[in-house]
């Protein structure tokens, strides 16, 4: 059957919920999304100019259009993720994370058993989870296995068998941590009693567990059993110890899930905790990879999605940091002050370290990847048309108006290449005049490179405010390069960011990578900078004072200066200190010739 023209296709769709199905030309899927209503938010695609690349990309891809209606948005959400999951579509957010979680087990049995698995049975055992790490898990079991005693065998402890005598307590029991139901040691409903609070645990509840245990401690120190009271109040302490791990808000706030996201260029972290009886009993970062320049509320949305169907979460209450339509059945909540707010502000700062360790896990693992995220980042911070793959950094130096002198260092991909640093003379400026020597210098790197034909960079900072940026489009203006290549100033007091004809500054967030990479550019160019200036004020001061001083050479000069450190000390001496360094002959010229300067003077 021939496909109709999309024209004819956009027009037949239906204005309900749903979700929509972009292919290709061979039948390939290209994009899955969800719509409140389909033929509004299909048709937006074709009836507009989309400035993101891969979006007018995937535009022009399109040939057939699917949809599936379905009741609410809440089922869009739900079909969509499944979708994205199933397919793996070209063009939509990619989940970086599909490995196994464990699970705790608390098996189908008559004594049942409790341990970690990450293979689910359907054979009517309980299970609880997914948790984040096995290392989560084992705590957990810790804790139980501390507080309840339980079987690890995998006998079948019926009735009729432990009757029968078939079973011996093995070494477990001698050690004190299995209670003997092998030999109806301990009857089931006690052992059913122990499960039950050990549910109750694994939900984040320790409020029953607390209080039936301070009722036997007080049992047994009532009945003068204080070994027994003791042990009990060991176990207290370890509850409540693990408790007060967990307790990060108002214990009020029960059965909430709360979720935050940061974002960069190519991807998305969203986090999430899980709340139980004011304790965080799971945490989890996703991290979702861009296709079409998504926002932050579309990965936000997709992550909730996601994580809830993953971790099996029945929270009707949510905390997010801004508004966000998840539909019926879900009531979200953005809290604006206390505990609640709090709680989404702690969610925050973990996506934030988990985006930390990612960039530092990348830089190691996949140095392109970083270098990409990097680049990519510091077009869209700074405003730029094009990735600043090479920047280039001027900084003047004239320390007490004596030599003046610039530098220009280079970064490639984000880092120092030192073989292409530049060093000038200022020759056109008498005295020290920063805005003009800024111009020659910008001038005269940019028409050698012109001339050679080598390659410009895609943006140039110069050290200093408006001023010193004036001179450096002055110069490019002459040059005939305004507009093709980026030029910016940087402020050393606040780190202000200016840009021509814009009299307001750009200020970057303190810790961005961005601002680092640019900190680092003007720190460089100022070493190396200050290194050519007080090379030349020492080659100067060799020159006017010493080696004008006929009979005396430079390799006399070296020697004295080294052994006296100035030209000054070297004055002030006295003919026997200097004829141990350079001899009596040649210490005699100069004490004759510094003595005839002063009788001159």
């Amino acid at each position: 059957m021939e496909t109709p023209d999309l024209e004819i296709q956009l027009k037949t769709l239906p204005s309900s919920p749903g979700v929509y199905q972009y292919y290709d030309k061979k039948g390939k899927l290209l994009y899955v999304g969800k719509a409140k209503n389909l033929k509004k938010r299909v048709s937006s695609y074709f009836n507009k100019k989309h400035d993101n690349a891969r979006t007018h990309m995937l535009v022009k891809k399109i040939v057939t259009i699917k949809h599936i209606v379905v009741n609410s948005e809440t089922d869009a959400l739900l079909l969509e993720n499944n979708m994205i999951k199933n397919y793996q579509p070209k063009y939509n957010v990619m989940l970086k994370d599909d490995k196994s979680y464990p699970w705790i087990c608390i098996k189908n049995e008559r004594f049942p058993r409790v341990f970690p698995t990450r293979r689910l049975i359907k054979d009517g055992s309980e299970y609880y989870g997914p948790y984040t790490s096995m290392k989560t898990v084992h705590t957990l079991l810790d804790l139980i296995k501390g507080l309840y005693p339980l079987r690890t065998c995998n006998y079948d402890l019926s009735k009729e068998k432990i009757e029968s005598g078939k079973y011996k307590v093995c070494l477990e029991y001698h050690l004190g941590n299995c209670l003997g139901p092998c030999e109806d040691k301990i009857s089931a409903k006690t052992y059913h009693d122990n499960i039950d609070a050990i549910r109750d645990i694994v939900k984040g509840n320790f409020k029953d567990s607390l209080h039936r245990f301070r009722s036997q401690m007080k049992a047994h120190a009532e009945a003068m059993e204080f070994e027994d009271a003791q042990r009990i109040k060991e176990k207290i302490e370890v509850l409540e110890g693990y408790q007060a791990k967990s307790t990060v808000v108002n214990p009020s706030i029960n059965n909430v899930d709360v979720f935050s996201i940061v974002s960069d260029e190519g991807y998305g972290y969203v986090n999430f905790l899980q709340l139980s009886h004011g304790a965080i009993i799971r945490s989890h970062t996703l991290e979702l990879k861009k296709k079409l320049d998504e926002s932050d509320a579309e990965l936000l949305a997709i992550g909730i999605i996601e994580i809830r169907q993953r971790f099996n979460s029945q929270s009707s209450e949510i905390y997010v940091p801004f508004d966000l339509d998840l539909g019926d059945g879900i009531r979200v909540t953005v809290p604006k002050l206390g505990d609640k707010k709090r709680i989404v502000e702690l969610s925050e700062r973990n996506a934030k370290y988990f985006r930390m360790e990612r960039f530092k896990q990348t830089k190691i693992v996949d140095p392109d990847r970083h270098v990409n995220r990097l680049m990519a980042q510091m077009k869209s911070d700074l405003r730029l048309s094009v990735e600043p793959r090479h920047i280039e950094c001027f900084d003047n130096s004239n320390i007490q108006g004596t030599n003046p002198v610039a530098a220009c260092v280079v970064f490639k991909d984000g880092k120092p290449s030192k073989k292409d640093y530049r060093k000038f003379n200022i020759k056109t400026v008498t005295g020290p005049d920063d805005f003009a020597s800024m111009e020659e210098v910008v001038f005269r790197r940019y028409r050698r490179l012109l001339n050679e034909d080598e390659p410009l960079p895609q943006l140039i900072i110069v050290d200093g405010g408006k001023g010193q940026l004036s001179s450096g489009v002055k110069a490019l203006e002459a040059l005939g390069l305004r507009g093709k290549i980026a030029i910016i100033g940087i402020a050393k007091r606040l780190e202000e960011l200016f840009y021509p004809g814009d009299s307001i500054p750009l200020y970057l967030d303190k810790k961005s990578e961005t601002l680092k990479v640019i900190q680092q550019l003007r720190n460089e160019a100022h070493r190396f900078g200050i290194t050519f200036h007080r090379n030349q004020r020492s080659k100067a001061a060799i020159n006017t004072e010493l080696e004008t001083i006929p009979g005396i050479g430079e390799k006399t000069v070296i020697e004295l200066l080294r052994h006296f450190r100035s030209v000054s000390k070297v004055k002030k001496a006295s003919a026997a200190a200097l004829s141990e360094v350079i001899g009596p002959a040649k210490a005699k010229i100069i004490i004759n010739h510094y003595q005839q300067s002063a009788n001159e003077n």
